[in-house]
Order: structure tokens, then C-alpha cells, then sequence
């Protein structure tokens, strides 16, 4: 096993370690804050489209990351940033500057997508979710990426030998659920995905690319299925067909702290 103290990226290291000037906090509290404010987010997911919809006269910026959002925030060009819960406490522990609003507008269910009509690798991703969770192997990834002390320690899942691969897409910018250590992509979706394909009688090949280009990449044959963290909405299941549930989460608001 690989562990990791202090966790994660070397980007939201030097997020952390970068200086700015002070900068006059405007006071979010809630979401109903929002309106009209200047928000990050990151392109193509969830909480941009909160944003567009539920959010009135917001100025949104989409970033391609959370990490780049964060900059932005941290340097003043906007107020507030809508993300999902984990990653955003990560960008957080790193920058004592920001602080996390919590008022539980928005929980989604994170579910893994295939192509529309894609039954059998569908049918076996089930299998493999309901297989992890009633052996306690599901347990064991929650406390692998998501530990108490904040340490994460990365399981060692060996490839099957076989010559056919099945093609995992992602966005490895999505702590804990994925995210680059030195040149490998690690994280709970390319865990979990090893085993998906391990049972699927494939190995496992993990492509990294713009969260907001998954579903295309999807669509053209690119990639076999997507573990990015994508919550199932409606929307998405026009295009794509979506697993069981994996994993339950929050959108939070970054802010950054009242200046002392």
C-alpha cells in the first residue's frame, strides 16, 4: 500500500503556498447569498448548472478545475465558489484563507456512466458496486481515501492477465475520488474501477480529460465508461445510462475568510 501523509496534489500544494494581496470579503452566508455575486465552478458539472438555474443574476466563471477556481477566489476576481463537498474541503486544508459555507442546498448520488444500450458492462458495474458493498471492500476504499486523519493510504489492486482493455475516462482533478500522485492516476473512482474491470475480464486503462468532455468521449467510443464523481442527473441520463448509486454528496460554497 502506498500512503500518503498530509494528502494530495502537488497543484493544491502550491495553491496553498501562493501569497495575495488582502482583498475585502464579500459576506456569503448561504446560498440565497449568491445572487448577483461573481461564482466559480467547474465546467460541465452540477454545480454550474445549479448556478445557471436556481441562482439569480449570478456571474458565473467556469473553471476546468476546482484548483483553478481556487485561485481565482484567493486573488479577488470572484466571490464564491460552488463545488462539491470533498474536494472542496481539500482546497480548503491547504489554503487557511478560505473557509467552507455549509447550508445543504444541493446533495447528489455519484454514479458510473456507459454508452446508451452498453447492457452487459452496465449489468457487470452493478454487480461489482452491490459486490463491494456487501463484503465490506466498499468500507475499505471509504477509509482508504476518505480516513479520519486525513492520511490516505492508496490499496494495491493487482491487473488481471488479460490482453483486452476496457477504457476508464475521468477527470484527475477531483480529490479524493481522483486525482494525479507523481505520474500515476490515483484515487476511490480508479480504485474501484480497477475492480469493475477486473470482474469485467478486462484491465483496466484510465484516460484523463476534461470533466466537461466525458460524456462526448462517451458517446464517440473514446472511452468505455466514465468514474469522475458524476452525479446522475435527468439531464445526463437523456445521453448516457448510469449505474446504481456509489456514493452520496453535498455542494458547498468556498469563500474566503473576513480579513482580520
Amino acid at each position: 500500500m502506498k500512503k500518503i501523509i498530509g494528502v494530495i496534489s502537488v497543484a493544491i500544494f502550491v495553491l496553498g503556498m501562493t501569497s495575495c494581496q488582502k482583498k475585502s470579503v464579500v459576506v456569503i452566508n448561504s446560498a440565497a447569498d449568491l445572487e448577483g455575486k461573481k461564482i466559480g465552478c467547474q465546467a460541465g458539472t452540477t454545480g454550474e448548472l445549479y448556478l445557471q438555474e436556481s441562482v439569480k443574476d449570478a456571474k458565473i466563471k467556469s473553471f476546468k478545475t476546482g484548483i483553478d477556481a481556487s485561485l481565482d477566489l484567493k486573488n479577488g476576481a470572484i466571490d464564491a465558489i460552488v463545488l462539491d463537498e470533498l474536494p472542496a474541503k481539500e482546497i480548503v486544508s491547504r489554503n487557511p484563507d478560505l473557509t467552507i459555507v455549509n447550508d445543504n442546498f444541493m446533495t447528489e448520488s455519484y454514479a458510473i456512466a456507459v454508452k446508451k444500450g452498453n447492457t452487459e458492462l452496465l449489468e457487470s458495474i452493478n454487480k461489482t458496486i452491490a459486490d463491494l458493498k456487501s463484503s465490506g471492500k466498499y468500507e475499505e476504499l471509504i477509509k482508504a481515501f476518505m480516513p479520519v486523519d486525513g492520511n490516505i493510504v492508496i490499496p494495491e489492486i493487482e491487473d488481471i492477465d488479460s490482453e483486452n482493455v476496457v477504457k476508464m475516462g475521468t477527470n484527475a482533478a477531483f480529490p479524493p475520488f481522483e486525482f494525479i500522485l507523481g505520474t500515476d492516476i490515483v484515487g476511490f473512482d480508479v480504485s474501484m474501477g480497477k475492480m469493475i474491470a477486473n470482474d469485467y475480464g478486462k484491465k483496466l486503462k484510465v484516460i484523463d480529460m476534461a470533466f466537461d468532455g466525458l460524456i462526448a468521449a462517451l458517446q464517440s467510443g473514446a472511452i468505455d465508461f466514465i468514474a469522475a464523481g458524476m452525479t446522475a442527473t435527468e439531464e445526463r441520463r437523456q445521453n448516457v445510462d448510469f449505474s446504481e448509486s456509489y456514493y452520496e454528496s453535498n455542494q458547498v460554497i468556498i469563500v474566503r475568510k473576513p480579513v482580520q
